[in-house]
């Protein structure tokens, strides 16, 4: 799927987006300013939702159809739960915006370069951050809202290595893990573009750092930064680019002789129990074990039904509505809700190793998105 805008002119689309912030920003202010005057009543939000026509829910988890289930039963407002992945999202988004025809009213961890690029910027989707959990979900979280933000870990077979047998990104480059390494595919993935562009963007000196504390010396090249050139010696190894099922099998099934080293989603280590895999989650690698990407909760700004959608956000924010993603490894973006004690990666003990994304740049991780992707195409070697 190509985002329509992806191969317009990067220029034309900062104007647009600058011009667009202007007038959001308005809005908000207007529309705090309206907050300070009137109380927020999560009752009379109930009581608005129930007047409205049922709601849609576009999220990447299967499990928000048990979650719009489980809200229906709470407050008597229909919601139904889909699961369509990221980019899909964000096509259903921009055509069901363009036909003046919204079939999802809300929508859970979607592109965030897009959104931020595109989806809010030009009104298809708006953001809402609950007023009476605000205090709860930092600043940087709020707008827009951050319902979950989803670990993704360097991830080792334990029933092969006692240990993580890596502890620097650098050593992913050399000869031992050539064609032993697995990643889901960034074609059809791009959040692992764009990760390459926020490691650049906000990281690039502890890429260069890292390379000086395994091998001794500076990093000397002829690539733009020290993240290129990891991501040019990275891909010339040819890591395996596939599904996140894959990703897991290809790391944890047991029995390999020589199994694949991967970064995948902490989601996967379910199936430590329901598959008998065997991941492991890779800690104190340099610069970082890993990153979190944020899974933005947003409204479509033609919906018919914004009471009920708000209502479905806040649900999301407690420890209720979120449970079955957090039990997965996802952290909310309500800090007052805990991993849970048996989540099975263990990714609360290493969360200051992780990378988090900063949305703030995520519309340049959309400028840049197609540059990198070509990057990889051209380094990468079978």
């Amino acid at each position: 799927m190509t985002i329509t805008t992806q191969n317009k002119n990067g220029n034309e689309r900062r104007r647009r987006r600058t011009a667009s912030a202007l007038c959001l920003g308005f809005s908000l202010a207007l529309s705090g300013a309206a907050h300070a005057q009137d109380a927020f009543n999560l009752d009379a939000l109930i009581d608005a939702a129930k007047k409205e026509k049922p709601i849609t829910v576009y999220a990447v988890t299967g499990k928000i159809v048990d979650t719009a289930q489980a809200f229906t039963a709470k407050y008597g407002v229909q919601a139904s739960g889909k699961k369509v992945n990221e980019a899909t999202q964000v096509e259903l988004m921009i055509r069901e915006h363009r036909a003046g025809n919204v079939v999802g009213d809300v929508s859970v961890a979607t592109d965030v370069a897009s959104a931020m690029g595109e989806l809010l910027p030009e009104g298809i989707a708006t953001s809402w951050t609950p007023p009476d959990l605000e205090g709860d979900i930092p600043q940087k979280l709020r707008d827009p809202l951050v319902v979950v933000s989803d670990p993704h870990v360097w991830t080792y077979n334990t029933e092969k290595y006692n240990t993580c047998p890596v502890t620097n990104i650098w050593q992913l480059t050399e000869p031992k893990w050539k064609g032993k390494l697995a990643m889901l595919d960034l074609f059809d993935k791009p959040l692992y573009a764009d990760w390459f562009n926020q490691i650049e963007t906000h990281h690039d000196a502890d890429v260069a750092r890292a390379y000086e504390d395994l091998y001794g010396k500076k990093l000397e090249t002829g690539e733009k930064s020290a993240t290129a050139a990891w991501v040019k010696a990275f891909a010339e190894n040819a890591p395996l680019l596939t599904d996140s099922s894959s990703v897991a099998d290809a790391a944890g099934a047991p029995g390999q002789a020589d199994p694949f080293f991967v970064i995948t989603s902490v989601a996967k280590y379910r199936d430590n129990e329901a598959k008998g895999l065997r991941l492991g989650l890779c800690s104190g690698v340099k610069p970082f074990s890993g990153f979190l990407y944020p899974g933005f909760g947003l409204i479509a700004g033609q919906t018919k039904s914004p009471n009920a959608a708000k209502l479905f956000l806040h649900y999301l924010m407690t420890e209720e509505g979120i449970a079955p993603q957090t039990a997965d490894g996802k952290l909310s973006g309500n800090m007052k809700i805990a991993l849970p004690a048996d989540e099975p990666s263990k990714v609360a003990n290493h969360l200051d190793e992780l990378m988090a994304f900063d949305a703030a740049t995520a519309a340049d991780d959309l400028d840049k998105r197609e540059g990198w992707q070509d990057f990889w195409r051209v380094n990468y070697k079978k």
